[in-house]
């Protein structure tokens, strides 16, 4: 009975083996399709400045604006921004030192990297805010890429980027957002110029590239679509949401101390120490576009199909990694019986 009962086991084991071989072989073979997809990019030239107040505004909007420093690090010389079960991620080192890629890069790459998500050689960027930074408007865009070619060199070789079985698994089935490339509109109109200063309108327009991102283009919250599965849903910066009570100097306090006017710190995932480097002027701007807007409830949308299903995507993806974890502790537990059941079952014949 008991060798029976074992070859049908072999058999049974032996063909799940074969099956789980061929589904990595495919997920393996459609997620490098899927990785190294080109896109054809020329992007828009750009005349970039060398005076010093558009350098001194470029490290601005790279530090305070476009957040550039959240990724890359105050010396721009990259890091790694994930290793866990989705594999690893490291956003590159962008200066002339050992490691970085600075003097490698032309102007035009710059431009396709930042507003387009593309590298040179045409694969889409992962994790890059494209989808955020194509609202910069030519000359804001102009000032950050010479002020990141100014950079004084930076030793420092980041590990390569590289997803695990489960990150590709997540990938081919679509609950893994991890290239704006794939979703932008790369014939989009440069932004028109909005004048800088304390007004709703310039608001819009650093909102659109500091906030949207993690708050969606409705502002009111929600998963975020291109944040770490384990980060909490963004709040409501609607007049609906958490901030209806506040009133303009709460909000610079969160802005500045990271602390809500009940002196409750907000979570680490929101990057307050660099956009509270924003001038007085642009956070009454930002506050002021926030107080002009509808009132939504949390999570509500406003946003294309795309981006709908990016946030799902992020709300599966961080099932998934609960579930893989789960179902790792499960296989652990089913190997160390293993190595007890086969011993007591022969002692008992």
């Amino acid at each position: 009975m008991l060798s029976r009962w074992l070859a049908r086991f072999g058999v049974a084991l032996g063909a799940v083996v074969v099956l789980l071989i061929v589904a990595v072989a495919v997920v393996y073979a459609l997620s490098e399709r899927r990785m190294q997809r080109t896109f054809s990019i020329t992007p828009r030239p750009l005349a970039l400045p060398s005076d010093s107040a558009s350098l001194a505004r470029g490290a601005h909007l790279v530090q305070a604006v476009g957040m550039c420093v959240e990724c890359h690090g105050e010396k721009l010389d990259g890091q790694v921004m994930i290793d866990g079960p989705l594999g690893t991620v490291g956003a590159p080192n962008l200066t002339r030192g050992t490691g970085g890629i600075g003097s490698l890069l032309t102007d035009a790459d710059f431009v396709r990297a930042v507003r387009h998500g593309v590298a040179p050689d045409g694969r889409a960027l992962m994790i890059m805010p494209a989808q955020d930074y194509m609202n910069f408007t030519d000359a804001d865009l102009a000032e950050v890429i010479a002020y990141v070619k100014s950079a004084p060199p930076a030793d420092n070789v980041v590990t390569d980027s590289k997803i695990s079985l489960l990150g590709r698994t997540l990938l081919v089935t679509g609950k893994l957002p991890l290239y704006a490339a794939e979703r932008i509109d790369h014939k989009a109109p440069s932004p028109a110029p909005v004048p800088a200063g304390p007004t709703k309108e310039y608001g819009a327009y650093v909102a659109r590239i500091a906030c949207k991102g993690c708050h969606g283009p409705a502002y009111a919250g929600g998963p975020v679509a291109s944040g770490d599965p384990s980060w909490p849903p963004a709040s409501n910066l609607t007049v609906s949401g958490p901030t209806k009570q506040w009133n303009e100097a709460d909000f610079l306090r969160l802005m500045r101390t990271g602390r809500r006017p009940d002196s409750v710190p907000v979570n680490a995932a929101m990057p307050w120490k660099n956009a509270g480097r924003m001038t007085d002027d642009e956070l009454h701007a930002v506050w002021s576009y926030l107080r002009s807007l509808p009132g939504r409830a949390s999570g509500a949308t406003v946003q294309s199909a795309s981006v709908s299903a990016s946030i799902a995507a992020v709300t599966d993806a961080r099932a998934a990694v609960a579930h893989f974890t789960w179902l790792i502790a499960q296989v652990q537990n089913m190997m160390s019986s293993a190595d007890t059941s086969p011993d007591d079952n022969l002692e008992s014949q």
